[in-house]
């Protein structure tokens, strides 16, 4: 496990006060991410049944996902929006947080929201070996399984990064890999009505959507308030939101 951490401990991650949550290994999502999943949608082509990024356009079907939490400023306000309008949605978590704050994955479970894995410590996975990729992939799952239960095989890539080999590596643990199809950029910082426009200008039938539920330390994102805008307004459209095994029709867990 070792050589693994050490991968991070020049960042000062490898510890959390009660104020702040772990931090992201790779960076924020601003100087890392290329806001176009184009690699997603190539890695499907190539590993049909593996790789998803989007449901049936014909059906009325979206789907909520938030990356990067648990974290206590986002997750909380945004569990408390779902459960108001009795939405479920996926969130993909990172090992160290959910490490940090298990009360939240054991709410999210609780309240019939899926639950995937979003590494340990939120990596560049361009960067790093397939090794690695596993070695995250695994104490993740530990983590999640400690505290709901059971081992997610829903997967998202921090940054939405992956190569070939590390697919074929997490197909052989029965992984699936799990992309989006509408980018809300909430990771931007933007303003809760940018986010919501984003949102709604973009989203069609069997769209993913992508948001977060956590960021660095310094970044005060405006997800929680531009959900209560974006939800009623595509239930209004007539959409219905579902869970990512939901819309897939792939088992959550192992």
């Amino acid at each position: 496990m070792l050589p693994f951490l050490c991968l991070c401990m020049g960042s000062g991650v490898l510890q959390a006060d009660d104020d702040e949550p772990p931090s992201l290994c790779g960076g924020n999502e601003e100087d890392v991410r290329d806001p176009d999943p184009v690699s997603i949608a190539e890695l499907q082509m190539q590993f049909p049944g593996i790789v998803f990024f989007q449901g049936d356009p014909a059906s009325n079907q979206i789907a909520l996902t938030f990356d990067d939490g648990p974290d206590p400023r986002f997750t909380e306000p945004i569990l408390d929006t779902l459960e108001a309008y009795d939405v479920p949605a996926t969130f993909f978590v990172m090992g160290a947080r959910a490490e940090a704050y298990p009360e939240f994955l054991e709410r999210m479970d609780e309240e019939g929201h899926d639950v995937g894995n979003h590494t340990f410590w939120h990596p560049n996975l361009a960067e790093e070996s397939v090794g690695q990729v596993q070695w995250e992939v695994e104490q993740t799952e530990e983590v999640i399984e400690d505290a709901i239960g059971y081992r997610p095989r829903l997967f998202r890539p921090p940054y939405g990064n992956i190569t070939v080999e590390q697919t074929e590596r997490l197909a052989a643990l029965d992984n699936v890999v799990i992309g989006w199809s509408v980018d809300s950029m909430d990771w931007e910082q933007i303003p809760a009505d940018e986010i919501t426009a984003n949102v709604l200008d973009a989203t069609d039938g069997g769209d993913v959507l992508l948001m977060h539920d956590g960021g660095d330390w310094t970044q005060e994102i405006q997800t929680p308030e531009a959900l209560g805008d974006i939800i009623p307004e595509l239930q209004d459209q007539g959409y219905e939101f579902v869970t990512i095994s939901t819309m897939f029709d792939i088992p959550k867990e192992k």
